[in-house]
């Protein structure tokens, strides 16, 4: 029979503590319903009392199947529970659970805290008895528990060993510096198991600092422990926490694992992984990772000819598990290193069908070549070539021609004698034989340009009102004033759905205003589902 591993999101308490990341009460109440409907077991959503936010967040049980933790401090020395009031909020809070964070390293205790190591394990205990007397689930994270245990392990298990005693039904153990390597995780964790701690009711907390919390929270699972503490996409103070998107599949889908335990997380539910990722990641308003592993852009795709041609034969020769079970998918990217076998690949999976001999498949990889030797990269703009090679082998609506666009930038003083840049950006557009002329000005050449190329899109302005130029990247490809520059823009709409196009030019403007052309069109494809999947993902 298999063994359960549960499931412990702190994406709004610990991942709130990533720099340029402040959640809203709106935000919380989004994010928990996301965690909730993906299937997790914990969804742990802040420090009530700590801030208004967390406060108002609590007020309500914000989960219908996950266990609502509320976190906060065990209660201070010298003062009894009943008179604590950081105890009091966490008590009343509308949460299942309380995770008390726990000082174990003696260090701490007596820097931190100012007591002394035996009224810290009273803190603890009687914390915990709090929680279990008014009906909810004590958890304790050991706070440096691995430091803690190497500088002192007799106090370290002393820590555990009375949280688990007064009825925490978990002790999770924290590498809070995220300093801890695999074989140490392993080692002190058995140590734990051996000091009477059982294994089932022990957890796991690491960050990320050598790049290893996913690797530490497998260490311990092997070593016997059964809840893992994680963030969505590893977000969290200083490198991040342990990346749940990454645990789950690995747990799920590797023999290593899923012959022995099972997580909350079944097929059905992973089928949903990469939108819940991506999700995330919109509502924190940033572009996804796109090597992330499972869920990333380029997580199942490939580039070089070979790898290629390989892959369609059987994608086993270099997929470690079919990308559909995390809702993914295969990707072969077009390139100058590509063969026949990566464009007729890339082109089925858009839905253009072309044979192996026809001459406008030549044409396309010619094409293809001679633009990325001057610096377009297509495996990076799926749009772009999608557009590109629907132009060459057959035909793509004519929806509007530009016939010209300037842009003005003037520097200039204000009335008070700072200095100001505005500029202005007029585009000329003919729709079925009408011409359209708009003007808009911004404090960038480039948000202008875009502006005024949207403003007026006579009847097909409703078509792309939900357009939104989600990220612009720039790359000079050569020094000096004459350098080449290659712009590549990410856009995204309603659907959620997004794309990237590329424009390269001697001009930053011109290379601009290629990107923005391609998305445009793409939009307008994509509405008439004449836009392959690919590219829109």
């Amino acid at each position: 029979m298999k063994e359960r591993i549960y499931l412990f999101d702190t994406t709004l308490r610990d991942g709130q503590q990533t720099p340029g990341i402040d959640f809203s009460v709106e935000d919380k109440i989004a994010i928990a319903a996301m965690l909730d409907e993906f299937g997790l077991d914990y969804v742990e959503g802040g420090y009530p009392g700590a801030n208004p936010t967390d406060t108002a967040f609590f007020s309500e049980k914000r989960t219908s199947q996950a266990s609502f933790v509320a976190f906060g401090m065990t209660k201070r020395a010298g003062v009894s529970v009943s008179n604590d009031p950081g105890i009091a909020g966490l008590l009343q809070a509308k949460s299942d659970a309380i995770c008390f964070v726990a000082k174990s390293w003696d260090y701490h205790v007596a820097v931190a805290l100012g007591c002394t190591n035996e009224e810290n394990l009273e803190c603890i205990a009687e914390s915990v008895e709090a929680a279990v007397g008014a009906g909810k689930e004590a958890i304790v994270d050991c706070e440096h528990f691995f430091d803690g245990f190497k500088a002192n392990p007799a106090y370290a298990l002393a820590c555990a060993k009375t949280a688990y005693e007064s009825g925490a039904r978990w002790v999770v153990l924290c590498d809070t510096n995220g300093g801890t390597q695999p074989p140490e995780v392993r080692a002190i964790v058995e140590a734990v198991i051996a000091s009477g701690v059982p294994g089932h009711c022990l957890g796991i907390h690491a960050h990320n600092d050598t790049g290893q919390a996913v690797a530490n929270s497998l260490a311990a699972v092997e070593a016997g422990v059964r809840q893992i503490q994680g963030t969505l996409n590893g977000i969290g103070e200083r490198c991040g926490n342990a990346n749940l998107v990454t645990l789950i599949p690995t747990l799920a889908l590797k023999s290593a694992y899923n012959t022995r335990f099972e997580t909350a997380i079944d097929e059905e539910r992973l089928l949903n992984l990469t939108r819940l990722s991506h999700a995330f990641d919109e509502l924190l308003n940033r572009s996804p990772d796109h090597q992330m592993p499972y869920v990333g852009a380029s997580a199942f795709a490939t580039k070089a000819g070979i790898h290629a041609s390989a892959l369609i034969k059987d994608p086993r020769t270099y997929e470690h598990v079919p990308p559909e079970t995390v809702g993914n998918f295969r990707k072969v990217m077009v390139s100058d290193q590509g063969g026949k076998a990566n464009f007729i690949n890339a082109l089925k999976r858009r839905g253009i069908a072309v044979a192996k001999d026809d001459p406008k498949l030549d044409l396309l990889i010619s094409i293809v070549k001679e633009r990325e030797s001057i610096g377009y990269a297509y495996e990076g703009a799926d749009a772009s070539f999608e557009l590109l090679a629907r132009r060459t082998l057959g035909t793509i609506p004519e929806f509007f021609t530009i016939e010209g666009f300037r842009v003005m930038i003037e520097r200039r003083f204000d009335s008070l004698g700072r200095v100001k840049i505005v500029s202005e950006a007029v585009v000329k557009i003919t729709i079925d034989g009408q011409t359209l002329m708009s003007v808009a000005d911004a404090e960038g050449p480039v948000n202008a340009l875009d502006l005024a190329l949207r403003k007026d899109f006579g009847k097909y302005q409703h078509e792309i009102d939900d357009l939104v130029l989600a990220d612009f990247k720039v790359r000079i490809l050569n020094g000096g004033t004459e350098a080449i520059t290659r712009v590549l823009i990410e856009s995204t709409d309603s659907d959620g759905v997004r794309w990237w196009t590329v424009g390269v030019s001697e001009n930053i403007i011109d290379a601009s205003f290629q990107a923005l052309m391609d998305s445009v069109i793409y939009k307008l494809m994509k509405n008439r589902q004449l836009a392959g999947k690919i590219a829109a993902e």
